[in-house]
């Protein structure tokens, strides 16, 4: 009987069954996994990777110049997430699995990273005052899912619960916390050019240890490296670290820096940041699918960053601070119980002074000793104070002492007197009569007067340099800033002969610090013309006007603290301006070797000696003689003080700025102090802050508490 089934056709069929399903089988494999997974990235099934690691170096220390520590690095942790490692759980379990490690992490302290500009509480908003870069991330987001930019909040939320598929039985506030963080991972896919997601930064190693036993998928720990302070004060001076914006990144990445590394913003952390940055180190960990490490290679070791000492004295810092916060805090006070005592209505925050300056510098090298500014941050609690900074009128994160730019006031007539002394138009005996208000000019209606005619109706009479600079006498100096050399028919050239003389002097200029620093404004003829095109004044050519009221102080050049300190130390130690400095030396990082070592460097040297003479004469008799300015605080000092008081109207405001500069002693200077107080009123009435600073630098710390007003311990 012949067979109905032959083995041959049986094998046949058996085999094109087998390559039928083999081609199902590949096929169902590139449509289900191989297309999913170019097509969804966020639902395909991870496989083994390998992830590129950055070991930061630790960041060089801060010292001052006696060698007490002010900034250093510490070792820290930061807690990083991977998505690719926590997705292949599944959404429910991911968000169950966020929501347990966001309780952990807010119960054992620590802050987390969600910057998703919703609130977390009802009722849902967005953040009224959101940040450049969380509008730019929502609006890359709006436009990923092409959801409309109008959306509330609360309809955001109810799609995004959907769109991160988080549990109804979930309720709405914890759904928010997961949502934050769901948010965060997803602009990595977004915005390619993302950090990695840190999710909490300086956790401490027990910490560590809870996560490495709750075993949290996609979760790992990192080396980081945290910026101490050991400081509450210098806040202006060392600056501080910040992740770096995009622009910086532009500058740095030239030099290795990767997109999320810390640098200096401000200060000496900013000046020195290449000094102060170490090499960072780079470590390939390979991982298996379920997040397993299991390879870890160090592909370079870390090379901490050198040591910075400053030529800062922070004891002395200390004192020039408590100087400043004290003798303001004490005009504010009077002020305010005048104010309340008075009939009238007064605006308080007018009359109420909204910060200050002062600088200290080394008379014989230029080091910069003290800079503070006020108000000012506590830079050891930054962090946690950075919004409320920002949000202060007085603006505490400007730095006053080498940014602000003030009117000098009667602080720039020795710029004026030694015009004249150059020019031949006054010498030590030359007598001068002030007779109160200034009259050349009346037939144009311009008669500016001395500050004493506003008081009793009467001038200085006959006054010389000396006492001229010992009552800060106006028509002095106004008569002797109209009779400088002109051109026929104009006083073009009086204009340049007081700025040419400032800048020899270092006003108008950079000082050659290495901190960042503004140069102020030096009025020039060119400069009128400029500022006339830009509608800031009302002529555009110098007149004999604005030499007068350039000559005593007024008009409008605008000059720093810092520049106030570096002219006062050229007139005390005989002429020498020095490059100011803020770095005394660098050592490497092991501490065996000097990078650097500060030398003095000599910009300009002033010829006439003899002129500065008269002119320091003149700032000794405003401390010590029978009219000077500041002799109801330096007449009996037991140490010579050379000064001159400065008072400075401003445009708009009812109360002037007060400005004192100052040097001691007087016949062996070795420090120069500018203070500059806004609303000050005037020199007279905070020239104690720099009694207070004499009185540290030239007795012992001890003695500072004992030693009665104005005398010292010998």
């Amino acid at each position: 009987m012949q067979k109905m089934y032959k083995p041959a056709r049986i094998a046949i069929i058996f085999l094109i069954t087998a390559v039928m399903f083999s081609i199902y089988i590949v096929d169902l494999y590139r449509i289900q996994i191989y297309e999913a997974r170019a097509l969804d990235p966020y639902t395909t099934p991870p496989r083994a990777t390998t992830r590129t690691i950055n070991l930061p170096a630790a960041r060089g220390n801060i010292y001052d110049r006696n060698g007490i520590l002010l900034a250093s690095g510490r070792a820290s942790f930061d807690v990083m997430l991977d998505f690719n490692t926590m997705r292949p759980r599944g959404s429910r379990v991911m968000n169950r699995s966020i929501l347990d490690l966001i309780y952990t992490t807010i119960e054992r302290g620590y802050e987390y990273t969600d910057t998703l500009p919703i609130t977390t509480g009802a009722p849902f908003a967005f953040f009224a005052d959101m940040r450049r870069e969380e509008r730019r991330w929502l609006d890359a987001f709006f436009a990923e899912h092409r959801i409309d930019p109008d959306i509330s909040a609360s309809d955001l939320l109810a799609w995004m619960r959907n769109h991160y598929n988080i549990d109804y039985t979930i309720g709405i506030l914890d759904a928010r916390l997961i949502m934050g963080i769901r948010y965060e991972l997803e602009m990595r896919f977004i915005i390619s050019n993302l950090n990695p997601y840190v999710f909490a930064r300086d956790v401490s190693t027990d910490f560590v240890s809870l996560l490495a036993e709750r075993d949290y998928a996609g979760v790992f720990v990192e080396r980081s490296s945290i910026r101490e302070y050991h400081t509450s004060y210098a806040a202006h001076v060392l600056g501080y670290i910040r992740r770096m914006s995009p622009e910086q990144f532009e500058v740095l990445r030239e030099y290795g820096y990767p997109m999320d590394a810390l640098v200096g913003q401000i200060g000496a952390e900013y000046a020195f940041e290449r000094v102060l940055r170490g090499i960072d180190g780079r470590q390939r960990i390979r991982m298996a699918a379920d997040g397993t490490v299991v390879d870890v290679i160090t592909v370079r070791e870390p090379q901490p960053g050198n040591h910075v000492y400053l030529t800062l004295d922070i004891d002395l810092q200390t004192v020039v601070e408590h100087s400043l916060r004290t003798q303001i805090n004490l005009i504010n006070s009077e002020r305010e119980i005048d104010a309340s005592l008075s009939n009238e209505v007064i605006d308080i925050e007018e009359i109420l002074i909204p910060g200050g300056a002062v600088v200290v510098t080394n008379v014989r090298t230029g080091e910069l000793l003290a800079a503070a500014s006020y108000p000012t941050f506590n830079p050891r609690t930054l962090g946690q104070d950075f919004g409320m900074l920002n949000l202060d009128s007085r603006n505490p994160m400007f730095n006053r002492a080498t940014h602000g730019r003030f009117i000098p006031g009667s602080t720039f007539k020795m710029i004026t007197g030694f015009a004249g002394l150059r020019h031949g138009l006054v010498d030590r005996h030359t007598t001068i009569g002030c007779a109160g208000r200034y009259m050349r000019y009346a037939a144009h209606n311009f008669t500016p007067s001395c500050w004493i005619f506003s008081l009793v109706g009467v001038g200085h009479g006959g006054v010389d340099m000396v006492r001229a600079m010992e009552a800060s006498c106006n028509y002095y100096f106004m008569w002797v800033a109209d009779r400088l050399p002109a051109e026929q028919g104009s006083s073009y050239q009086q204009g340049n002969i007081l700025a040419g003389i400032s800048r020899e002097f270092g006003l108008g200029v950079n000082t050659g610090i290495e901190l960042p620093e503004s140069t102020g404004r030096l009025t020039t003829p060119e400069w009128l013309r400029e500022a006339y095109a830009h509608g800031l004044v009302d002529h555009p050519s110098w007149s004999s006007a604005l030499s007068v009221t350039t000559g005593f102080g007024q008009g409008h050049n605008r000059f720093t603290p810092l520049q106030l300190a570096s002219y006062t130390a050229t007139i005390a130690n005989g002429g020498t301006l020095f490059e100011m400095s803020i770095l005394q030396r660098v050592m490497s990082n092991d501490f065996s070797e000097a990078l650097h070592t500060f030398e003095p460097t000599v910009r300009s040297q002033i010829e006439e000696t003899y002129h500065l003479e008269l002119i320091r004469e003149g700032m000794l008799a405003a401390s010590r003689g029978n009219e000077g300015t500041a002799r109801s605080v330096f007449r009996n000092y037991p140490i010579l003080v050379g000064s001159k008081t400065g008072t400075a109207q401003v445009a708009g405001r009812d109360v002037n700025d007060g400005i004192f500069v100052a040097y001691a002693p007087h016949n062996n200077p070795e420090i120069a102090v500018a203070i500059v107080i806004e609303k000050g009123g005037s020199g007279s009435a905070v020239m104690d802050i720099a009694r207070m600073i004499f009185d540290y630098y030239f007795s012992t710390e001890s003695a500072i508490m004992v030693v009665p007003y104005g005398q010292l311990v010998p």
